[in-house]
This record gives C-alpha cells, sequence and structure tokens, in this order.
C-alpha cells in the first residue's frame, strides 16, 4: 500500500514540474509577443509591461530548480523519467534566457519610442513572428511529448537565421543611405540578434524535447543560416 502512495505522489510531483514548465513556455510566449508589439508601435508602455512580466518568469525557474532537487535527491527517478527531471532543469534554464532576449527587445523599444521619427521594423517583427510561433510550437511538443514536432521546431531555427542576415544587410544598407537613422537603426540590429537568440533557445528546448522523448540528442549537425558575421553593406551608388 505504500508503495501505491509513493508511485501515486511522484507522479503528482512530476505533473506539477510539467505543469510548471508549461506556465513558464506560455509566459515566454507572451513576453515575445508583447516584446514585438513594443517594437512595432514603438510604445514604451508595452514595453515596460514586458520588463515587470520577467520576475515570474525569474520566479517559476527557481520553482523548477527546487521540484528538480526534490525529485532527484528523494525519488532517485530512472531511465525515462529521470530524463525528464533533468530536461526539465534544462528546458527551465532556456526559457528563462528567452525571457531576458525578449527583455532586451523592449528596452530597445522604449529608446525606440524617443527617437524623433523611428526607422523601419516591418521586417524585423516578421522575423520575431516566427519566432514566436516556434515558441507555440515548442509548447505543444513538450506537453504532448512528441519527437517529430520538436523536430520540425528545430528544423525551423535555419529560417530564422537566414531571415537574422537578411535583416542585418538590411538595416546595414538602411543606415548608409540614411545616416541620420544610424542609432536607430543600431538599436534594431540588437532587438534583431536578441530575437535570433531567442530563437536558439526555442532549439535547444526541442533538442531537450527529443532527449525527453527518445533518450538521445539528435545526431546530425544543426543546420544554421546566420551569415551575418560575413555580411556587407553595398557601396553606395556614385553620385549619390
Amino acid at each position: 500500500m505504500s508503495g501505491g502512495h509513493t508511485l501515486a505522489a511522484f507522479d503528482a510531483e512530476l505533473a506539477a514540474l510539467r505543469a510548471a514548465i508549461d506556465r513558464m513556455g506560455e509566459l515566454v510566449e507572451r513576453q515575445v509577443g508583447l516584446a514585438l508589439d513594443s517594437l512595432a508601435g514603438p510604445d514604451a508602455e508595452i514595453a515596460a509591461e514586458v520588463l515587470k512580466g520577467d520576475a515570474e518568469i525569474d520566479r517559476l525557474e527557481m520553482e523548477v530548480e527546487a521540484m528538480t532537487v526534490r525529485l532527484l535527491a528523494l525519488r532517485q527517478p530512472m531511465a525515462k523519467d529521470l530524463r525528464e527531471v533533468v530536461a526539465a532543469l534544462k528546458i527551465a534554464s532556456n526559457l528563462e534566457r528567452m525571457g531576458d532576449f525578449a527583455g532586451s527587445v523592449a528596452k530597445r523599444a522604449v529608446t525606440l519610442a524617443t527617437l524623433p521619427v523611428a526607422p523601419p521594423v516591418a521586417s524585423l517583427v516578421r522575423m520575431g513572428r516566427m519566432v514566436q510561433a516556434m515558441i507555440g510550437e515548442m509548447r505543444r511538443a513538450y506537453t504532448q511529448q512528441d519527437a517529430d514536432l520538436a523536430a520540425s521546431v528545430r528544423d525551423c531555427d535555419g529560417e530564422v537565421d537566414a531571415a537574422y542576415t537578411a535583416l542585418f544587410r538590411e538595416f546595414l544598407t538602411y543606415m548608409m543611405e540614411t545616416p541620420a537613422q544610424i542609432s536607430g537603426g543600431t538599436h534594431l540590429l540588437f532587438a534583431a540578434k536578441s530575437i535570433e537568440r531567442i530563437g536558439d533557445h526555442v532549439t535547444n528546448v526541442a533538442e531537450n524535447i527529443s532527449f525527453l522523448v527518445k533518450g538521445r540528442l539528435p545526431s546530425d549537425e544543426r543546420r544554421k543560416e546566420d551569415l551575418s558575421s560575413y555580411a556587407v553593406a553595398p557601396p553606395p551608388e556614385r553620385g549619390a
């Protein structure tokens, strides 16, 4: 009888751990969406809401850490249960970093809102929505423990990298053609990098979901299309 009670308690603790991870993912998805809204404005009030919301994500990460330590110390899980506990710890860390990067985007939006003329942000917001959609699919892959969906999310990272490289070239060209917008363009470049990094962390989570379900990380190399280190803006035309 006591063994049954122990098993039921363990199952309940695992369910609570999954719920905490899903809640973190939900908050991160919301934070990223609000950060993109604050850029599109630009809207300093929405950006402030993003910055305030980061504390709850940090609190949940600490809660997940405490739960995993308790499960490892008292329950001594094995096989898939052990993988789930270890994966939860890694996933929570990646989600917390996503929240931080959403806050970085919001901070750039605060500065952009003070500029007399805001630089164009449409392309950046489109890239951000791609990443936001990845987060939604990542959450679904985790709750359903769907390794195939996780692999699909992982494959999207190359598209985000390619979009970031194109944005990098676009913003460099824009700043060369419109020197008065160099300040705004620079903030957009930093925001774009933060969004690209969110995509990287989503991909890390997808790989950990694969580990959770299959017991191994993906064997193939992650497709990387971030060529911004090699990107150059075309020289201005003569007489321009």
